[in-house]
């Protein structure tokens, strides 16, 4: 397994990545392209052969500098049940670029019981207190059939 920053030409395979996992929010190839280009040092692909197997995207909130913000986190079908997702997260915090986080957010639905159990072992990696909250109520998202975004928030570590 190969894990590196995102470049312009996984945009594309990473927007076909995060349609093939839901409940993933799915954004344009755009956005992707962005994230390749602006927030390379805070996200990770994972290749396999060749394959893209997983995709981290995560950044440094301006007002919170000691916030490693975690936005996807997408494994494909045939990588799930390795322990990728958790790696990804792992490898990230490891990276130069989020060396000052003491903490990590994020939002997961409130059905998404995967990602849970994945950042509930990234706390216990870190040996930190997991607290949860609401972050954005469904209404916020107009007349669509979104979910609450619960922010989960771990740390200090």
């Amino acid at each position: 397994m190969v894990l590196r920053s995102p470049e312009r030409s996984d945009a594309h395979a990473v927007h076909g990545l995060i349609q093939q996992c839901p409940p993933l929010d799915l954004n344009s190839v755009y956005t992707y392209l962005l994230l390749s280009e602006h927030f390379a040092d805070t996200c990770l692909v994972a290749l396999r052969g060749g394959q893209l197997d997983g995709f981290v995207s995560a950044y440094l909130p301006p007002q919170k500098t000691d916030v490693l913000f975690v936005w996807q986190v997408a494994v494909h079908q045939r990588a799930r049940g390795l322990g990728l997702g958790g790696h990804l997260l792992r490898s990230l915090l490891a990276r130069p670029a989020a060396r000052q986080a003491r903490y990590v957010e994020t939002t997961v639905g409130p059905d998404n019981a995967s990602s849970r159990r994945m950042f509930q072992g990234l706390a216990g990696h870190l040996n930190a207190p997991m607290h949860e909250s609401l972050l954005f109520d469904r209404s916020l998202f107009g007349p669509s059939a979104h979910e609450d975004e619960r922010l989960i928030r771990i740390g200090p570590f």
